[in-house]
């Protein structure tokens, strides 16, 4: 018994020990603590900063920081500060210094550094790994800070955007291998009213009538606890707005003046959870069964309940993109006038900027990006295939892709070329062949609604290329134009149309063509000279059957159609008087035959003048009636 209790009291000891000199021996900590690991999402637009307020951080301890971009061309920067510091004068006194250093030093990069460390603590920009910011914070004193996180030299007017991936922790420098595991610690909490900002108004106009009676603007994403105004006024006309708030499905969320009784509607709407790809639909409402028409101004503000106080931002609504478009018109293969259809070698361009496809440099260590016909499919999938796709409306057949290009630079700004061939259908005119100006167009339509792209004819680059390679058509002047039209998904889309007018080479219809018809018409009058009336039947005849076979070997070459040319009426007036002067001849043969040729040389006296006059009548009436 006693040596149980000694047992006892000896193991006792021993644990007791051991926890003394955990205490008492230097390097062994009593109690492994677990550093604080936090990371933050977000997203900076053009010309903002993010700030958070970092609360309660003491002396001693380290503040390990990694900023990378994870979309956008954004050049991540970081800067700490103290947390009394009044940010809306320290950003109008650093942008201001950082402005005249970019403008007079002779060396302002060199000198950069010292600016940013008369103004902050502690700041970085490409510490890691690419253009990624790593920063490191040796905390000076107990207290509050603040951390700025916005794109490298923007208040120098250097515009990156996008989004971002923040990892803090204190007492963590695994944070900036990106090797920290992530403990659901607070360490930064976002805090933007201590930039003064103002509530985001924009501002839009637009029309609605019967032809586009409904348009949509795609909203910016939205963060939890945002609150959206809206106030749509039509300004023009009998127009009564109808206005719908959609989400990413199509759902409506929330609708003003349903019943399309006012000239105004409003709504507000607060995204508990945030938002993506949400978009406000205005709508001509109808009276009688006819849409009512007219110009509105819609407001759109984020956190903004006075949303008539007026705009002052950029940042609620994504306007539709402008689209830079051009046609260079290369070879014309083939023209198909009895079917109507061009075979065309042409190149298209197309030039758009959409910070959705902005990058940072270091995800590829190169100035653009592109892509090929080799790679195109990778594009596609690079942009999660938003792009301004477009077709051909006139298009007939496949279009046989000879090669393309895209280049997307860091900022999101894009130029898309392909040379292709293909068939365009064409809507000739032929009433006045030969002596016909025809008008072709190329049309191009973007497969998307104009509420995201919209087309605008590029300068200097569309043309009809001097060697083209069409020789019956004279190819001179162009012009190119844009026009809204109703998709065959019925909303409105953007089309680009590229058109020329040609006249005909007209030497090989004047001598192929004009110059016999004028010999048959020569050869008939000629035979008003001759006396021997048989002889004149005979050769009167003859040329009626010459003008026929005339007639055959040009059927192949005129265009079948079902209303009478030009041509068609002077060929048909030939026939009909050389078969009236076949007829004459006859006729006066037998006045000779009834011992009546003194008659019949009185009337052939006054047929010798009837017969040109009666030509030239008949062809200018013809010409009164095509031109």
């Amino acid at each position: 018994m006693l040596h149980t209790i000694n047992s006892h009291r000896t193991a006792s000891i021993a644990i007791l020990a051991a926890l003394l000199c955990a205490c008492l021996l230097p390097g062994i900590p009593a109690f492994a603590q677990q550093p604080a690991v936090q990371e933050i999402q977000g997203g900076i637009n053009p010309g903002e900063i993010d700030v958070f307020r970092l609360s309660g951080l003491q002396r001693g301890q380290t503040v390990y920081i990694s900023m990378q971009t994870t979309s956008g061309n954004l050049d991540p920067a970081l800067a700490i500060v103290p947390g009394n510091t009044d940010l809306v004068k320290l950003r109008a006194d650093y942008t201001a210094e950082l402005q005249q250093l970019v403008q007079t030093a002779q060396h302002p990069l060199a000198e950069l550094p010292g600016l940013r460390d008369r103004y902050f603590l502690a700041w970085d920009d490409d510490s890691g790994p690419g253009y990624a910011a790593a920063l490191v914070f040796p905390v000076p004193q107990d207290g509050d800070y603040i951390l700025i996180a916005s794109g490298s030299l923007s208040a120098a007017g250097r515009s990156t955007s996008g989004r971002y991936r923040l990892i803090l922790g204190v007492d963590a420098p695994e944070v900036l291998s990106r090797e920290a595991v992530l403990t659901g610690a607070t360490i930064a909490i976002p805090d933007d009213s201590l930039l003064g900002l103002q509530p985001r108004i924009q501002e839009v106009a637009g029309s609605l009538d019967s032809h586009t009676p409904t348009t949509a603007f795609n909203l910016y994403g939205l963060d939890p606890g945002d609150a959206l105004s809206v106030a749509v006024q039509a300004t023009s006309g009998d127009l009564r707005p109808i206005l719908v708030l959609r989400d990413f499905g199509g759902k409506p969320v929330r609708l003003g003046n349903l019943q399309g009784e006012a000239q105004q509607a409003s709504l507000e709407y607060t995204f508990p959870e945030g938002g993506e790809s949400y978009y406000l639909e205005v709508t001509a409402a109808q009276q009688n069964g006819v849409a009512t028409s007219g110009d509105f101004r819609l407001l759109a503000g984020v956190n903004a309940s006075q949303v008539l106080e007026g705009p002052n931002s950029q940042n609620v609504l994504r306007l539709p993109i402008e689209v830079k478009a051009g046609f260079k018109l290369q070879e014309i293969v083939a023209i198909d006038q009895q079917n109507e259809i061009m075979n065309t070698v042409g190149t298209i361009k197309l030039e758009w900027t959409d910070p959705a496809l902005a990058f940072s440099p270091d995800e590829c260590n190169c100035r653009v990006k592109e892509y090929n016909e080799t790679n195109f499919n990778k594009f596609l999938s690079d942009t999660s295939e938003i792009w301004p796709d477009f077709t051909f409306f006139n298009q007939q057949a496949n279009r046989w892709v000879q090669n393309r290009l895209v280049e997307i630079q860091p900022d999101g700004h894009a130029i898309y070329l392909e040379r292709f061939t293909t068939n365009f259908q064409l809507n000739f005119d032929f009433q006045r062949y030969p002596f016909d100006r025809q008008d072709f167009y190329i049309n191009v339509d973007m497969l998307n609604p104009e509420s995201q792209y919209y087309l605008v004819p590029m300068e200097d680059f569309s043309e009809i290329d001097p060697d083209n390679g069409e020789d019956e058509f004279i190819l001179g002047d162009f012009d190119t134009s844009v026009k809204s039209v109703i998709s065959s998904r019925m909303f409105p889309t953007s089309r680009y149309t590229f058109h020329f007018s040609a006249p005909r080479h007209l030497e090989y219809y004047i001598f192929r063509i004009f110059v016999p018809i004028l010999l048959i018409i020569l050869i008939s009058y000629i035979t008003f000279f001759l006396k021997d009336f048989t002889r004149r039947i005979e050769v009167a005849t003859g040329n009626v059957l010459l003008f026929i076979a005339f007639s055959f070997s040009l059927a192949q070459d005129y265009p079948r159609m079902g209303y009478l040319t030009f041509l068609d009426a002077i060929m048909a007036i030939t026939f009909i008087i050389n078969t009236l002067v076949v007829i004459y001849n006859v006729y006066l043969k037998w006045l000779e035959t009834e011992d009546k040729r003194e008659r019949a040389e009185r009337i052939d006296r006054v047929a010798d003048w009837v017969y040109p006059i009666g030509y030239v009548i008949a062809i200018g009436l013809t010409i009164l009636i095509f031109f």
